[in-house]
């Protein structure tokens, strides 16, 4: 929950740097707004990112793509550095404290936009984070890279029914594939699964190849302008 003692600034109308408050204090947050070549759609897509405790940080490479690819779709995006992490005050907490940091931040952006779309989207530990928390959140559409099945414990997930797209590289060093692959067909509800080949896991030189999936996976689910 946002702690309702301190105050919530505003959505901003431009890309913008901000600190919200989060339950264990300030949170960074990047907001950012499509080109002003790109329609902007009634979208916002909250992006996390990976294991705190490795060196994820809202500006890895993987996340700063992803983000930008739905962008160009014309989706305002989210990042923010779970509790701990850059200017995020709080100690990391091994997936339940990022799920509160994780929760206020969707809790302000639906406050800012009523009526908006909200799709979530995380790469790694931060896949993790946003799979365990969409189908409570309500996400409008879910995009998994990296999701770190056999590293985390993904038992009681439930899956989402809104639009799932699952992105996992071949030669993922950090996460096994097969692990992530022998959990999807557990699923009753399975994502779209994209298999890139000779993707490493931070999608060294495949970073384009990320943006293309992304865009072409989820144009089909993006709201009318």
């Amino acid at each position: 929950m946002v702690n309702p003692a301190r105050p919530h600034p505003a959505f901003p109308d431009t890309s913008a740097a901000l600190t919200l408050p989060g339950p264990a204090g300030k949170l960074e947050v990047q907001v950012e707004l499509p080109d002003d070549d790109v329609t902007a759609l009634p979208l916002v897509a909250v992006v996390c990112h990976p294991l705190p405790t490795e060196g994820g940080t809202m500006h890895n490479k993987v996340v700063v793509m992803a983000a930008r690819s739905l962008r160009e779709l014309g989706a305002t995006t989210v990042r923010f550095n779970f509790r701990g992490t850059g200017e995020s005050e709080g100690v990391f907490d091994h997936g339940d404290g990022e799920s509160e940091d994780l929760r206020a931040v969707v809790e302000w952006v639906r406050a800012q936009r009523p009526g908006t779309r909200l799709w979530l989207a995380g790469f790694s530990f931060g896949a993790y984070v946003s799979l365990r928390n969409a189908a409570a959140l309500q996400a409008d559409a879910l995009i998994s890279i990296a999701p770190p099945a056999g590293r985390w414990d993904f038992d009681g997930i439930v899956a989402p029914t809104s639009p799932w797209l699952l992105i996992q590289g071949e030669q993922d060093e950090v996460v096994s594939p097969q692990a992530v692959y022998d959990w999807v067909d557990s699923l009753k509800q399975p994502p779209e699964v994209i298999r890139m080949p000779d993707t490493s896991h931070f999608f060294h030189r495949k970073l384009m190849d990320l943006r293309g999936a992304i865009k072409h996976a989820m144009k089909a689910h993006l709201p009318a302008a």
